[in-house]
Parts: C-alpha cells; sequence; structure tokens
C-alpha cells in the first residue's frame, strides 16, 4: 500500500472511470446489485489496473479536477454506448409485442425499473444468459482495461464535438434499429401473413369475428415461429455482442484520437 500513496491521484482517476463504466454498461449497471459491491468490485480492478497501466505521477491541482470530470465522462460514455447496443434486443421484442396485438402488456424490468416489452424482456434475459455463457463480461471488462490505450490518462481534453466521432455514434445506433429489425423479422414477417389471411377470411366469412380469433391465433403462431427461429436470433444476438465490442473500440479510437 505504501508505493500507492505516491500515485493516489492516479489511481483515484482509474477508479473513476472504472466505477462510471459500470454504471452505464449492461449486466453490471443493475439496480439489483448492491452499490457496495459496484463500488468494491470497481476499487479492486481499479487497483489491478493501477500495476498494469504506465501512467505519470499527478498532482492535485486544477488540472486534476478536469481529469476526474473527463475520466466519469469517458466511462459513463463506453458503458451508454454499450447499454444503448444492447437495447436492440429490446427493440426487436417492442416490434413482436406490436405485431402480436401485446404490446399494451408491458412490465416493469426488475433491474432497471423501468417498463419493457414483455417479448423485449424475455429475449434480453436469453441475451444476457447467452453474454454469461460466451464471457462476454469478461470482454467488457477487458475493454475497459485496454481503453488506456487509446485515451491515456494524463489528456485532460477529448474530443467529444469531433465530427467524426458525431457521425460515428449517429452510424452506429441507426445500426441499432438494422439488427432489431434483422432479429424480429421472422415472427413480424409471419404474423403479417396472419394478418393477410384473417382480412381474406373477414371478407369471405363475415360472420365470423376476426377479432376474437385473430388475437389468440396470432400469438399462438407467434410463438410456433419464435421456437422455429430461435437458432436464428441468437446468432443476431451474437452479431449485437460483436457490433457493441467493434464500436466500443473504434470509439475509443476516436475519442483518443488515433
Amino acid at each position: 500500500m505504501l508505493d500507492l500513496l505516491p500515485k493516489f491521484p492516479v489511481f483515484l482517476l482509474i477508479f473513476v472511470r472504472v466505477t462510471s463504466f459500470f454504471l452505464m454498461m449492461p449486466l453490471f449497471s443493475y439496480r439489483t446489485i448492491p452499490a457496495r459491491i459496484k463500488i468494491g468490485l470497481g476499487f479492486f480492478l481499479a487497483w489491478i489496473m493501477y500495476y498494469s497501466i504506465d501512467a505519470p505521477a499527478l498532482e492535485i491541482n486544477g488540472e486534476f479536477f478536469l481529469l476526474i470530470i473527463k475520466e466519469a465522462f469517458v466511462g459513463l460514455f463506453l458503458g451508454f454506448v454499450a447499454y444503448m447496443i444492447m437495447s436492440a434486443i429490446q427493440i426487436a421484442g417492442g416490434f413482436i409485442d406490436f405485431q402480436m396485438g401485446i404490446s399494451i402488456a408491458n412490465l416493469i424490468d426488475p433491474q432497471t425499473g423501468a417498463q419493457s416489452p414483455l417479448m423485449g424482456q424475455y429475449l434480453y434475459s436469453i441475451a444476457l444468459l447467452f453474454l454469461l455463457s460466451v464471457n462476454g463480461h469478461y470482454l467488457l471488462i477487458d475493454g475497459i482495461f485496454y481503453s488506456y490505450k487509446f485515451i491515456p490518462i494524463d489528456h485532460a481534453w477529448i474530443p467529444f464535438g469531433n465530427e467524426n466521432l458525431v457521425n460515428y455514434v449517429i452510424k452506429s445506433f441507426s445500426s441499432i434499429f438494422v439488427i432489431a429489425f434483422q432479429m424480429s423479422v421472422p415472427v413480424v414477417g409471419c404474423l403479417f401473413l396472419v394478418d393477410v389471411a384473417l382480412g381474406i377470411v373477414a371478407r369471405t366469412v363475415p360472420q365470423l369475428n376476426v377479432f376474437v380469433v385473430g388475437l389468440p391465433l396470432k400469438i399462438g403462431v407467434s410463438f410456433i415461429v419464435m421456437i422455429a427461429v430461435m437458432g436464428v436470433m441468437i446468432q443476431g444476438v451474437s452479431q449485437l455482442f460483436e457490433t457493441m465490442l467493434s464500436t466500443m473500440r473504434d470509439l475509443m479510437g476516436l475519442i483518443g484520437g488515433s
């Protein structure tokens, strides 16, 4: 601990970036994880990173407070981008819920405290289990560790107003909707065909109440199709993980000016 005291400002900056990253990133930012565990995990990870990062000695002065703000912004920004890309799964679930006719029946996500669609929460839970099974949480921690190679700890300025950075963020967010559409299009397409068939039946058999028959039929068809195309959806989730990691790496390069 004695060799930590001369470079305590460096350790504090690492601790700020790691803990602010945990506040926004998927899985670690959930309300069900106690704050003491988040702070303790951030502390020990910062301690390990302190001995692995070559950083000059810093003094606690006016510039140091700017560095603290910069580290907090970097951690929050990277975690926010990772969370937004993962939210494509809930967007896909929202598309499916809307076509199934159960979009009005949202539920409260205990992890975030916000309302989420039924199928979106179901798919998101499967995606989190898949993320843990492929050690994706290790890759996220590895990403925040290697962020110091792109964004040095002693640089107080980050180009958040850079045109290339803004364009890349917009392009990344647009790819979220493309992946969400790719994940939901098998179910949504089949339900569209069911709607067309119900419309034809309503015209040919006016005595049949399609509003009574249509809702359970669409729900049953959607579950059958989801079981059939679950492998394709998991492949879309793996593509989403690759997009998330590559986006974080490219954003770190743009923020660091490389």
